[in-house]
């Protein structure tokens, strides 16, 4: 990570920003990076090609909320890490980092940009979604920067939000989808799979002992699905093709008594290539059902021979995002 001495408080990933160059500059938390998010850093990316310049996201860490109201913070889709990854691929040069800090949270409105202005001077124009909220109590709004931006010299673009089935995508709206396990729907929203990844772990082998043998990993996202089985699809090293699976999410209560964190256990449909200690990357389908205990284990073993059966009817009869 890379961070130019003008930042300040600000952490750069990706490219450093040569001063002499103007920067397009899209703002925004962007959790989930989905479509309507896309459409403001596409807009910022465009207009820097444009002009010869550079494109850049600035966004915030923590959440907002985790400062002003940490006992009942808004869990996020992705971390910082994973969400600078996913910003740099749409092809902008660098992803700024603002701490969210009780300092930060107390700029005024009228003098956000001016912060900003302070610590990129190269600044040309500023990107947003139509909804954007900034300074002190979130009183800033688009009309507002636009009236902050034209006494800097800056331009302003401010991008519609994108619908999905009528309504306006958003973060919290593919975090309700999540939890309720409504995958397809996520997906759609974010316009491209939710991915789980890690390094495969050893477990108890009972899978296996099913006939059912298991890639397990030890994954806690901020943010949890709902715990169930999903069809699922399964891509590593030793198989960049993508691999059909039925995962099961959850407790496992038929076969622990006492679990207190969820694991990921992916059954792959076909040969397995992958063992203990190879990362892979899980991408979440379809929601197929909800965990739940059953008397003993060969009625767990019919189930899950059910379950594969019922993901390999929606690989067959469904259109997957890539």
């Amino acid at each position: 990570m890379t961070q130019p001495a003008q930042f300040s408080s600000l952490a750069a990933a990706g490219a450093a920003l040569p001063p002499a160059r103007p920067l397009h500059l899209a703002l925004g938390m962007f959790d989930g990076v989905h479509l309507g998010h896309r459409a403001v850093i596409d807009a910022a990316v465009q207009s820097a090609r444009r002009s010869g310049g550079l494109a850049a996201v600035l966004t915030f860490w923590p959440h907002p909320s985790a400062l002003f109201r940490p006992d009942a913070r808004v869990r996020l889709i992705m971390d910082s890490a994973t969400r600078a990854h996913a910003l740099l691929a749409l092809g902008v040069d660098a992803v700024i980092t603002q701490s969210f800090t009780t300092e930060f949270a107390c700029i005024t409105a009228e003098g956000f940009l001016a912060h900003v202005r302070n610590h990129l001077p190269q600044l040309a124009a500023v990107h947003a979604g139509e909804n954007f909220r900034f300074g002190q109590g979130r009183q800033g709004d688009i009309a507002l920067l636009v009236g902050l931006a034209g006494q800097l010299g800056v331009q302003v673009f401010s991008a519609p939000r994108v619908n999905f089935n009528g309504e306006p995508i958003s973060s919290s709206r593919i975090r309700a989808s999540l939890t309720a396990g409504a995958m397809d729907e996520a997906n759609a929203m974010l316009g491209r799979t939710y991915v789980a990844e890690g390094v495969v772990t050893p477990g108890r082998q009972l899978g296996r002992t099913l006939g059912f043998p298991t890639l397990n990993l030890v994954w806690t996202p901020d943010l949890a699905p709902r715990q169930g089985v999903y069809a699922v699809r399964v891509t590593g090293a030793k198989s960049p093709a993508p691999l059909f699976a039925v995962a099961n999410y959850g407790l496992r209560p038929t076969v622990e008594s006492a679990a207190i964190a969820p694991l990921l256990e992916t059954h792959l449909l076909g040969d397995c290539p992958f063992g203990r200690g190879d990362v892979i990357k899980i991408e979440w389908l379809h929601f197929l059902r909800p965990e739940k205990k059953f008397a003993n284990v060969a009625e767990l073993r019919t189930q899950i021979t059910r379950d594969c059966e019922a993901a390999e009817k929606h690989f067959r009869t469904a259109t997957v995002l890539r």
